[in-house]
C-alpha cells in the first residue's frame, strides 16, 4: 500500500467535505472555477478530482443516473464516441444520511480518449473516468464527483509538457494513492455540514 495519507479537505466555503490526499491543489487558486464546482488537480501526475452541484435532473432513472451524467461528460468532451464503459454500480455513503437511511452513490467508469483544453483529436490523451452521482432529491440537487486518471499520454498533449509522454507511471510506483482509492475516499467520506448551501445556489 502507498504511504500516501489523506486529510479530509472543506468544500463550497466549508457546507461540504470530504477526503483526499494532499497533493490535490485547488484550481480557484490558479484561475476562475464556476460557484457549483470545486476543481483540485494534482499538476504533477495530471489527475483531478472534479466535485459538481447541479440542478436534479428530474427526468433520469436513479438506477441509470451515474451511466447518464458520465455519458453526458464524454458528449461534452467529445468524446462519446470512444467511451468503454468498464463497470457501473452503487455504493452506501458511511457519513451523509438522507432521513433515516444512508445516502447511495451511483457509480460508473469508463475509459475515454479527451484533449486538454481547447487541444483538438490529434492531441487526445487515453484517460480512466470514475464518476460518482448522489441524488439529493430534498435539495434538488444532483451532486457529481468525477476523477480522471491518464492513462497514456499523448506527445502532442498539452499534459505532455507536465507529466511524460507514453504510459503513465503506475501511482504506487511513485509512492501515491493509486485513482481509484482517491475516488472511493472522496465518496465514502463526502459529508454536508450546511443544507444552506442549497438554497439556491446550486
Amino acid at each position: 500500500m502507498a504511504g500516501e495519507s489523506s486529510i479530509r479537505r472543506p468544500l463550497f466555503g466549508g457546507a461540504i467535505s470530504t477526503a483526499f490526499p494532499v497533493r490535490f491543489q485547488d484550481v480557484s487558486n490558479i484561475r476562475e472555477v464556476p460557484d457549483h464546482q470545486e476543481v483540485l488537480v494534482d499538476p504533477a501526475r495530471d489527475e483531478s478530482l472534479i466535485f459538481e452541484l447541479l440542478d436534479l435532473k428530474g427526468e433520469v432513472d436513479d438506477a441509470g443516473s451515474a451511466l447518464w451524467f458520465l455519458r453526458d461528460v464524454a458528449n461534452e468532451q467529445d468524446a462519446g464516441d470512444n467511451l468503454v464503459i468498464e463497470h457501473s454500480g452503487t455504493v452506501e455513503l458511511a457519513g451523509l444520511r438522507l432521513g433515516e437511511a444512508p445516502a447511495v452513490a451511483g457509480t460508473a467508469i469508463a475509459r475515454l480518449a479527451v484533449s486538454k483544453g481547447r487541444q483538438g483529436r490529434e492531441a487526445q490523451n487515453i484517460v480512466r473516468l470514475y464518476l460518482a452521482n448522489i441524488r439529493l432529491k430534498n435539495a434538488a440537487t444532483d451532486v457529481v464527483i468525477t476523477a480522471y486518471e491518464p492513462l497514456l499520454i499523448n506527445p502532442l498533449s498539452e499534459s505532455a509538457q507536465a507529466v511524460a509522454a507514453g504510459p503513465a507511471v503506475p501511482a504506487e510506483q511513485a509512492g501515491c494513492l493509486p485513482m481509484s482509492e482517491v475516488f472511493r475516499l472522496a465518496v465514502m467520506n463526502f459529508n454536508i455540514h450546511d443544507w444552506n448551501l442549497f438554497n439556491g445556489s446550486a
